[in-house]
């Protein structure tokens, strides 16, 4: 479904038409869970992560402006932040186990299993001009929702320092995206 269609369907949605919102579900959902479950690494988590998500969008669409960007971006971002807020509580939830238990499986996520085709590989090549210790960054507060206070310490730099790397490899990103 083009950017367009995508965006013609939230604006229905907005309206409260139930098959918009269907037709927005079957064409976003996919990828949506694929964003959840790359997060989570947590088949179930990441179901009620995309429930909640939709129901968001549901609430919200009237809030939703075209802004020159993708419509995805913007499903991507709630996907992103409901995924990351989940893992948040679950880390809080284990602060009492023991450390071994605590432990996320090194094995490489289902992500590959939904996300394919040239917008991942074009993702893949924007990642490699970054510097490595940035993508590096950019991947864990993203993707694996560290805060920018563990990423600081984890690169031993400080926080404004990370939240500068952040902001300009985001930035960096984007312009090889629409290049």
């Amino acid at each position: 479904m083009t950017p367009d269609a995508i965006e013609e369907q939230i604006a229905r949605t907005a309206t409260g038409d139930r098959a918009a919102f269907g037709v927005l579900y079957s064409a976003t959902s996919a990828k949506l869970f694929g964003v959840a479950l790359r997060v989570l690494n947590d088949r179930s988590e990441a179901e009620e992560v995309l429930q909640e998500v939709y129901v968001k969008v549901w609430h919200n669409a009237d809030r939703y402006r075209a802004n020159g960007l993708s419509p995805m971006t913007w499903l991507i971002t709630i996907a992103r932040n409901s995924a990351i807020d989940r893992l948040r509580k679950r880390r809080e939830g284990q602060a009492g186990l023991d450390a071994a238990e605590a432990v996320a499986d090194a094995a490489p996520g289902p992500e590959a299993l939904v996300v394919q085709g040239s917008e991942r590989e074009k993702l893949v090549g924007c990642f490699a001009e970054l510097e490595e210790g940035r993508a590096a960054a950019v991947r864990r507060a993203y993707l694996q929702g560290e805060s920018y206070a563990e990423l600081a310490a984890a690169f031993d730099v400080p926080l404004n320092t990370m939240r500068t790397w952040l902001r300009r490899s985001l930035l960096k990103l984007k312009e090889c995206l629409t290049r």
